[in-house]
């Protein structure tokens, strides 16, 4: 035993008084004997036989500087200093969890670092309520909270995918039909395994998300609940400090510093739930007014009367693929030399911007949009108005009595009872068209395919009356890998011949996630629909063929731009001079490339225009 001097009550008479006696190293020695007498050791000492194999052990394995019982006590210390090393860091990941969950965006322009460097007012306010609460309600309103924070969250990743390819936030009332559109994409796109391991990921990350934000939050609990004092103080501290940042209007990189983002985004949440089911109510009593609704059929269309007339939609075809630098110089370039080809068939054209009422995706929202002269945006609107009988521009043909109307739908791969309210008498979907090819990503069959199915299953037959067709080319559908080639067109047959071409093809993974890759392939893409359509109409049109095609909407954002606008262009091309001469006073631009600062309208007002330009004006 080291040397020391420590005190004791003393027996002796002198210690009478209470006094302490120092006690000398004499009888420290003495007392230190005594502690080494295996009677009189404490309970649980380590008693050792005579014939211990441990007593033989090298005095630095053995005895008071190194033997077992010293190292088992280092190795427990080591173990609780790991311990509390791993608690810690445990506590400081909570803390980075629900920091980051609080002041996450929901919009892909504020998902920059200066969004985060942000103070949560929620933050502030949450810790005062848990300092306060007794343990077991305080566990209970933690839990809860982080399982909120943890939903809102989700909700917040769904906003920024859904602007990533929708140019929109996820609308809680409409928008879950969706996720499973969104998985049927991806079968199409990356076959049933790959739907299914992204579906396993999705619901995996789901659950993840809400169980460690709980988890987070009861823990951050524990650690104030732990240090009263101090997250009393610190909670004061930075409450004030808040206040000081909101009223000083302290901003880190133009991103005020003092957040209130979680409630704001509640809030807004609510708003638009309110807002979606108020506008269900409103938008059912516009479908049913309708300006054309009660016009004469013999008023209808008379400025077409005789005219083959293809209302074609090219997938994806939008305002980005003629300007943008990455796209603009290959597709004006092929729309240039597409213009020329028509001039030499005796062709005219004018092409004009309009508005889509979506963008990124639902392509369907933008053809009832341009076919029933409704601004469609929503799943809700266009279930409304597809359950009524509103005047469609197809179902306008089919009115006169004076068409044949059929849909040639290659994207469409099961029962499609729409085709009654749009007006048409057949569709030919992607099981009707004859092709024995492989798919190209998501689209069933190449553009040329679709255009020589039509051909040889309805325009090429005689019929006792004109042709109304609308038809939906998809070869410029998103992921835009592989492309399909133009080929001779005496070698496309039942699209067989498309395999090599499809195995050849770039594979949608080393074009989807590359900025750069991906701008080019899509308008690649765009060129070959342009093409297909082009090369159709002058092989196989006539003098009394009227076209009109346009872009269903724009791409992603990761393509057309985060700021990119909604516009697709439109254009009506014509071989007989006067049907062009009835639009002259829209200010179209000749040819198939719209000029920068052509007119553009809502996608909803064309059906208007068009049967007015056409026919007579609305009955009201």
């Amino acid at each position: 035993m080291s040397r020391f001097t420590r005190s004791r009550r003393s027996p002796h008479p002198d210690g009478a008084t209470g006094r302490e006696q120092p006690l000398t190293d004499d009888t420290a020695t003495e007392t230190d004997a005594a502690s080494s007498d295996p009677a009189a050791a404490p309970p649980g000492a380590d008693h050792r036989d005579p014939g211990d194999p441990r007593d033989s052990e090298e005095p630095s394995a053995g005895g008071r500087d190194g033997g077992p019982r010293s190292g088992r006590v280092a190795g427990g210390v080591r173990r609780l200093r790991a311990a509390r090393g791993v608690g810690r860091a445990v506590d400081v990941l909570a803390f980075v969890l629900v920091a980051g969950a609080l002041v996450l965006p929901n919009r892909l322009a504020d998902l920059r670092p200066a969004g985060f460097a942000r103070l949560p007012v929620e933050a502030i306010l949450g810790a005062a309520v848990l300092i306060v609460l007794p343990r077991r309600p305080r566990t209970v309103v933690a839990a809860v909270a982080g399982l909120g924070l943890g939903a809102l969250t989700v909700l917040n990743l769904l906003d920024l995918g859904f602007e990533e390819f929708l140019g929109r936030g996820f609308n809680l009332v409409l928008d879950w039909t969706l996720l499973g559109d969104a998985h049927a994409y991806l079968k199409d796109s990356a076959g049933p395994t790959g739907a299914t391991a992204a579906l396993v990921a999705a619901v995996v990350l789901v659950l993840a998300v809400l169980v460690l934000t709980a988890h987070a939050v009861v823990r951050l609990a524990g650690v104030l609940a732990r240090h009263g004092s101090a997250a009393t103080r610190s909670t004061l501290a930075l409450g004030t400090a808040w206040v000081l940042c909101t009223a000083t209007g302290v901003q880190v990189a133009g991103v005020p510093v003092a957040a209130e983002h979680t409630a704001a985004s509640v809030q807004d949440r609510v708003q638009r739930v309110r807002a979606t089911l108020r506008d269900e109510a409103a938008f059912a009593k516009v479908a049913r007014q309708d300006a054309f609704g009660d016009t004469p059929p013999d008023r209808l269309l008379t400025g077409l009367r005789g005219k083959d007339v293809m209302i074609t939609f090219i997938e994806s075809y939008g305002r980005s693929a003629i300007e943008d630098p990455a796209t603009a110089p290959g597709v004006d370039a092929t729309l240039a030399a597409a213009t020329e080809r028509l001039d030499r068939a005796g062709y005219a054209a004018k092409s004009g911007w309009l508005t889509s009422a979506t963008y990124g995706g639902s392509s369907w929202l933008g053809h009832s949009t341009f076919l029933t002269g409704l601004w469609i945006d929503s799943q809700q609107r266009y279930r409304t108005v597809t359950a009524g009988d509103h005047l469609t521009l197809t179902g306008a043909f089919r009115k006169t009595g004076a068409w044949r109307t059929v849909g040639i739908m290659p994207g469409v791969q099961k029962a499609w009872p729409e085709a009654k309210f749009y007006g048409l008498d057949h569709v030919y979907d992607s099981r009707d068209l004859g092709y024995r090819g492989p798919k190209f990503s998501w689209s069933t069959m190449p553009d040329q395919y679709t255009l020589t199915a039509f051909e040889r299953l309805e325009h090429g037959r005689k019929h006792d009356k004109p042709l109304m067709s609308e038809i939906i080319l998809t070869s410029s559908h998103q992921p835009w890998a592989p492309i399909p080639k133009t080929i001779p067109q005496d070698r496309v047959g039942d699209g067989s011949v498309y395999e090599d071409i499809q195995r050849a093809g770039r594979k949608p993974a080393d074009v989807f996630y590359d900025s750069a890759e991906v701008k080019r392939e899509y308008g690649k893409s765009v060129q070959y629909s342009v093409n297909s359509l082009v090369d159709h109409l002058a092989r196989y049109g006539g003098k009394d063929t009227v076209l009109v095609f346009l872009g269903d909407h724009q791409p992603m954002a990761r393509v057309s731009g985060a700021d990119a606008s909604r516009d697709v262009p439109c254009t009506i091309v014509a071989h007989d001079p006067e049907v062009l001469k009835k639009i002259a006073d829209w200010g179209w631009t000749d040819g198939l490339r719209p000029a920068h600062d052509a007119p553009v309208w809502n996608m909803s007002s064309f059906r208007d225009r068009f049967l007015t330009a056409y026919g007579s004006t609305p009955s009201s």
